[in-house]
């Protein structure tokens, strides 16, 4: 998809290519090979299916930069190239020329799988006026109303929400998080490959379309 002149393309599972000024990946997991290589590669915590140290190296170059939790940065290895890693935690926010980063809060609330004390993160990813979130893996968390007022006439909001369930929110629980924040556009990720199913993805545009906030499943690219 394209939205104000800036690719979003969904590479499967939670894994994202996001391309305008600078070319940035979001947890690339069991990527193709043969794609253009990272400006920037956002790691949001250390599980295998978000921090793939075979699919990072599909993708990175010289001076590629790479933003990730403490617990990942012990899975980086040394790789051919000379790269930029830079820790992060929740509540910063990072410039990129025209791109800015926050990172916001990610953990279960009711689940073992990813505790808050671990300091994992979702994205925030502002260009040109346009919003992209990307919750990374999470439960309807209270930090998620600190996105509500990003939905404004004059900007594009996209929420890239899980809903496979288990591990994250499920397509009932990832529904009252897009009620909460409001996004301009809902994705749903983290489906397809481990948990979720394309009748998962299909159920969560529906409810969000009930609702009144548009919504659709992109194809894998």
């Amino acid at each position: 998809m394209n939205i104000e002149g800036i690719e979003i393309k969904w590479l499967g599972h939670s894994g994202f290519l996001i391309k305008n000024h600078k070319v940035i990946y979001i947890d690339p997991y069991n990527i193709k090979d043969g794609l253009e290589k990272a400006d920037i590669i956002l790691i949001t915590h250390s599980h295998y299916d978000h921090c793939s140290i075979a699919d990072i190296n599909k993708i990175i170059k010289e001076g590629t930069k790479i933003l990730l939790t403490a617990d990942a940065q012990s899975k980086i290895t040394r790789f051919k190239v000379p790269i930029d890693i830079q820790i992060v935690e929740p509540n910063q926010e990072l410039v990129f020329g025209e791109t800015k980063i926050s990172t916001l809060s990610a953990y279960n609330l009711d689940k073992p799988f990813h505790p808050q004390n671990e300091g994992w993160v979702g994205y925030l990813i502002k260009i040109n006026g346009v919003i992209i979130y990307h919750a990374g893996d999470t439960d309807l968390i209270p930090e998620m109303q600190k996105l509500t007022g990003h939905k404004q006439p004059d900007k594009k909001f996209i929420a890239l929400l899980p809903i496979g369930g288990r591990f994250t929110m499920n397509v009932e629980e990832a529904v009252e998080a897009v009620k909460l924040i409001q996004p301009t556009i809902a994705i749903p990720i983290h489906w397809g490959s481990l948990f979720g199913t394309k009748e998962d993805a299909e159920e969560f545009v529906k409810l969000c379309k009930e609702k009144g906030i548009d919504a659709m499943v992109l194809e894998k690219d």
